[in-house]
């Protein structure tokens, strides 16, 4: 069984009953069950949502995208073993952690497989919700060309890279392209401020203006969640991007939920804490492949400049990894999520078939 074997690549091609479009992300492929298999399950299975609630089977797969590129390595690698299985892995973690502490729920019903989720239907509020502890990446490249205001919070002078922050910061971003709000560029992740959201609630797609607040609590109140649950590991909590959205509970009322990704190593910087009090960075998250991508190529500016994309889209197109790239890639992510998870994160063989196995025979999603 070679490597190339264990990762899953593609995961938009599996033979699960659907009568739409397989909608094809980055990283994830979800398949939105017909109207008689999402009532079937949500009976036979008695999940808390009402009868009529479209659900989804999404899956994962080990690609992974940096700098809004797909890479891929050496002998047929299109994708990093491990990553897949470790990403669910810390976000059914957390998601399970935020509902036990009273947080809310998420959009996931079941987990059939590592690879696997069956969610609900969800409305996504239309944020990024970015939450920052300390000043690194991004925002330290904007405060050291002498920007101070982030998202209409000022910033004092005289902070240093990578310390942190006197309080912990909410810097949210446009998610997707919004039309027709005043102050707002139309594009893809662009930062906003609070009064952007207030005086446009509904162009974010919240219900009322009083979810503002209850959405900022669940950042903040996630955020610290982590950030404690990581310190007893000796991990330190640096930044992440949360998503939100509203979906109908048995009642047929709404309700705020964590959806997409909670506190994984695509989605935040975590930093080794013993490494951190030495003096040095250690990036146990997507931050670490990114560094190594940057130092790679000869010019770095076609991976940080967005008016060269098509440049970008050439190199990583053209450009295989080496194997022990993608194979240090792999020792992150797994040993991140042993240590948050505290179980092993086993290799499948060939989850392609085990995932048409399992939907099969224990959820009839395949004929």
């Amino acid at each position: 069984m070679s490597l190339a074997d264990q990762v899953l690549a593609v995961n938009d091609d599996l033979p699960i009953r659907t009568d739409k479009p397989v909608h094809s992300g980055k990283v994830r492929s979800v398949y939105w069950l017909t109207e008689a298999d999402s009532r079937r399950l949500i009976k036979e299975k008695n999940y808390d949502v009402p009868s009529d609630t479209p659900l989804a089977i999404m899956v994962i797969s080990d690609r992974i995208s940096a700098f809004d590129c797909i890479w891929t390595g050496e002998g047929g690698m299109r994708g990093v073993p491990g990553k897949g299985a470790a990403l669910n892995a810390v976000s059914n973690h957390w998601f399970k952690l935020f509902k036990e502490n009273g947080l809310a729920d998420s959009h996931i019903l079941d987990i059939p497989h590592p690879f696997v989720w069956i969610v609900q239907k969800a409305q996504p509020v239309m944020i990024e919700a970015i939450c920052r502890q300390y000043i690194t990446g991004s925002m330290w490249r904007a405060y050291e060309n002498g920007e101070r205001e982030f998202c209409g919070i000022e910033l004092p002078e005289g902070l240093a890279k990578d310390s942190k922050l006197p309080e912990l910061l909410q810097t949210p971003s446009t998610k997707g392209i919004l039309k027709g709000i005043p102050g707002v560029p139309e594009a893809d992740d662009v930062n906003i401020t609070r009064k952007n959201i207030e005086d446009n609630f509904e162009a974010f797609n919240f219900k009322s203006e009083s979810d503002i607040a209850l959405y900022e609590r669940l950042l903040t109140d996630g955020f610290d969640l982590i950030t404690e649950a990581l310190a007893k590991i000796n991990q330190i909590f640096i930044d992440t991007k949360f998503e939100f959205g509203y979906v109908k509970d048995k009642s047929g009322n709404d309700k705020l939920i964590y959806m997409d990704e909670v506190g994984t190593p695509d989605s935040s910087r975590i930093w080794d804490g013993a490494q951190y009090h030495n003096g040095k960075v250690v990036e146990n998250s997507k931050e670490g492949f990114r560094q190594l991508l940057l130092n790679y190529f000869p010019d770095p500016d076609i991976l940080l400049n967005k008016n060269r994309m098509d440049e970008r889209e050439a190199l990583a197109r053209n450009n295989e990894l080496p194997t022990e790239v993608l194979m240090q890639v792999s020792q992150t992510y797994t040993e991140i999520a042993e240590k948050i998870t505290g179980e092993k994160i086993v290799l499948s063989d060939n989850p392609k078939a085990e995932i048409i196995s399992v939907l099969k025979e224990h959820y009839q999603l395949i004929d």
